[in-house]
């Protein structure tokens, strides 16, 4: 259940009912405080959608909504029939009543409320297609495919074929749970720190122009630098990849050259992050991270079963690499240009 706290860094006022709401955090831990810098230019597009849905008009700082209540400085709408001003601490127990009572008829988010408002309800039917599209073009980057046929490689120099399939598992489990951790990470930190509307329109610049690249890529690939794992790094991740021996060895090296990817792959999944930190709640957020990272996945899991079965070798997988490097670069180009230029612009038009 949400509450709603929009707080100026200054104000004396908004600094108590924060320090009011973190010590009755204990006693309500399914309440999640979403925190907005009045400040902010996009906390003000948020804040007027909430104010028209709420029917109440801008007033002093702190301003809090929880389930049909609005707290506008003092001033309690929804509370009672009529409009109600309280101080102090008849105030902070008039707010305790009113997350009771929201959390008692388990009422939905403030920010539901003003969905549809402004194109809100847009901007949440895409965020599934672009997490979709997003995630299929980010799992087919060469880095990984490269660094999977070489580990199987390995495996099958030292004649341990039989290993492929729990160690390769083993590799993409961590590489799942390592991104997945890095993305949760990123997601609330953007989310507690309340610069969303900054972050997401750097990234979806940053986003423009790795696009941008990864297109050069394919008509000029190689020339001044390519957005994959840097030259120089190259030889020590071969070097740690080719000393797997073990399934608790290859979840470690999943983990670390899961750090050595993030130049081939953080673009797409930074761009997702900052998309759903406006789009979603919490709990939507992981769900969506999760998924994000097993459609990320899913090609390497279909590469190593098809090594295990015999389906495939890695000779063949990485010619077919080999051959599709620069579409890859143009595809995961194309795609990030297009999702940067459309963020941008619907924050420009209000819809995140």
């Amino acid at each position: 259940m949400e509450l709603v706290f929009f707080y100026d860094p200054g104000c004396p006022h908004c600094a108590r009912i924060e320090a009011f709401l973190e010590e009755i955090a204990p006693d309500y831990p399914e309440l999640e405080v979403v925190r907005f810098n009045v400040r902010e230019p996009k906390s003000r597009e948020i804040l007027e959608r909430l104010l028209t849905a709420y029917g109440v008009e801008l007033g002093p700082v702190p301003l809090i909504f929880v389930g049909d209540v609005a707290l506008i400085g003092d001033t309690f709408y929804g509370l009672e029939e009529e409009p109600v001003t309280l101080f102090g601490r008849a105030g902070e127990m008039a707010l305790e009543e009113a997350i009771q009572r929201a959390i008692a008829v388990n009422a939905p988010s403030p920010l539901v409320r003003a969905k549809g408002i402004r194109g809100q309800d847009l901007a949440e039917k895409l965020a599934l297609p672009a997490i979709l599209v997003a995630a299929a073009v980010d799992s087919v980057n060469p880095c990984c495919f490269a660094i999977l046929i070489f580990l199987f490689g390995t495996l099958l120099v030292a004649g341990r074929r039989r290993r492929i399939l729990p160690i390769g598992l083993a590799f993409l489990s961590a590489i799942y749970i390592s991104y997945f951790l890095m993305g949760l990470g990123v997601y609330s930190a953007i989310q507690a720190a309340g610069v969303q509307y900054y972050f997401i329109l750097s990234v979806s610049i940053l986003a423009v122009l790795m696009g941008l690249w990864n297109v050069k890529d394919y008509f000029a690939y190689g020339k001044w630098f390519t957005i994959e794992v840097p030259q120089r790094w190259r030889p020590l991740l071969k070097r740690l990849t080719a000393s797997v021996v073990s399934v608790p060895g290859a979840f470690a090296i999943g983990i670390l050259d899961s750090l050595f990817l993030l130049p081939c792959s953080s673009g797409p999944y930074i761009a997702i992050l900052a998309l759903i930190s406006r789009t979603t709640t919490r709990a939507q957020g992981v769900l969506y991270l999760l998924l994000y990272n097993l459609v990320f996945i899913l090609p390497l899991l279909l590469l190593t079963l098809g090594v295990h079965f015999g389906f495939t070798t890695t000779a063949r997988a990485e010619t077919w690499r080999s051959q599709r490097l620069r579409k890859l670069h143009l595809i995961s180009g194309a795609v990030m240009f297009i999702l940067g230029v459309g963020m941008i612009v619907a924050l420009q038009l209000g819809y995140v």
